[in-house]
């Protein structure tokens, strides 16, 4: 706030004085234009607060620094001088034991028998135990029970920080294996779970396949029983149970790895069962010429019953078996032409008719993909195509879901 009137001269103006911490402003002038930077009243607190706290810490710590430095002077000054005093007090020590060495070859040889030498020797005796006396009074160097004493607590202290330091590092390699030994473990569950997930994604392929094939036998009221089917030999089973003895004592993994090898037992067995249900394609290209069911008879459009589907293909074109099997027929069989007809056991037959030729014989016994013969036009047939059919205890099913059924 500024007193007086415009007229007064700009020397004589009264400005009223701001307080030392009130707000700044900094500006910052470049490329044309101004950024103008406030510090507030709070924060020119803080910060000569702040360099108030760091100016009296250095001149703690330079305080403390030349206390500590004095200290080290004296006690050096103190050592100095104690040497000084035990290397004049060994030079007496030699002197005197020289001179009574000499004085008592004199007394062997009868040479002297003045008595001013042995005082003379006293004398000098004496002064050397009163500068014994003086240090160790002084500084208690020479008292050899304090020394013993020292020397047996250092010792211990020794000890004492040899066995801190070894449990320390012992208790850190303790803490350090722990560590891994959790790091393993969640690698193994992260393992597993993967195994598991892998096991379990297979599974529900095969079981889907297997309830898609059990809608179409619903219809004929037929059920198929994956469980009830395996063609295993030596069959055994029961749950895994891992074997502590050779197990960490973690009952999460342990529980894990029983159910992941249940999972595969059980996958083991789904895959053996599906090697003889015939799901796939007989062709590899075909194009559907007549459905499963009803139908009007290609030759005198009548209706009538069609037992299988028409696969329409060229040719020449393979058949393929879709499933473990063994050969029942094989022969020219009237209205189907050149017939193959497949036993797969659990139930289920496959009929592959108007092949042009065949390549197996009877009582032969075929895997999965193995090739049956050729596409063709024999017996009643209007053109090359694959007559094929699915048979389940006897009843013959809609092939369709077995074309469509996928495990991999």
């Amino acid at each position: 706030m500024n007193i007086g009137n415009d007229s007064t001269p700009p020397h004589m103006q009264y400005t009223e004085k701001k307080p030392l911490f009130s707000e700044k402003e900094i500006i910052f002038r470049g490329s044309g234009c101004a950024k103008v930077w406030k510090i507030s009243s709070r924060a020119q607190v803080i910060i000569f607060a702040s360099l108030l706290l760091v100016a009296l810490w250095c001149f703690y710590s330079y305080y403390l620094y030349n206390k500590s430095g004095h200290i080290i002077s004296y006690k050096e000054q103190e050592l100095d001088a104690t040497r000084d005093a035990y290397v004049e007090l060994m030079t007496d020590f030699v002197a005197l034991h020289k001179n009574i060495g000499a004085m008592i070859s004199s007394i062997d040889d009868g040479k002297n028998k003045d008595n001013k030498k042995f005082d003379q020797y006293k004398r000098q005796a004496q002064l050397v135990e009163d500068k014994i006396k003086q240090i160790t009074n002084e500084k208690d160097w020479l008292n050899s029970e304090t020394l013993s004493e020292r020397a047996s607590l250092s010792e211990a202290l020794l000890q004492r920080d040899i066995v801190a330091s070894e449990r320390d590092a012992l208790k850190k390699q303790i803490d350090e294996l722990e560590e891994t030994i959790k790091d393993i473990k969640k690698a193994e569950m992260e393992v597993l779970e993967r195994i598991d997930g892998v096991a379990d994604k297979e599974m529900s392929k095969i079981k889907s396949a297997i309830n898609s094939i059990n809608q179409a036998l619903k219809s004929k009221g037929l059920y198929f029983n994956a469980l009830a089917n395996s063609k295993r030999k030596n069959n055994s089973g029961g749950p895994y149970v891992p074997d502590r003895q050779n197990m960490a004592n973690d009952k999460k993994l342990d529980d894990k790895i029983s159910a992941i090898f249940k999972n595969y037992d059980d996958l083991e067995y789904y895959k053996e069962v599906v090697q003889y249900i015939p799901m796939g394609k007989p062709v590899w290209s075909y194009w559907v010429t007549s459905q499963y069911g009803s139908r009007s008879d290609p030759f005198n459009g009548k209706r009538a019953r069609h037992k299988g589907m028409d696969l329409a293909s060229r040719t020449g074109n393979k058949i393929k078996v879709k499933a473990k099997g063994k050969v029942t027929r094989a022969e020219f069989a009237g209205g189907y032409g050149n017939l193959v007809v497949v036993d797969h056991g659990n139930g289920f037959q496959t009929k592959y008719a108007h092949m042009h030729k065949i390549y197996v014989k009877k009582g032969q016994y075929v895997e999965y993909d193995d090739t049956l013969g050729e596409v063709g036009s024999t017996g009643r047939s209007t053109g090359p195509h694959l007559h094929y059919e699915v048979l389940y205890m006897g009843k013959n099913v809609d092939p369709m879901p077995f074309l469509k059924a996928k495990i991999s």
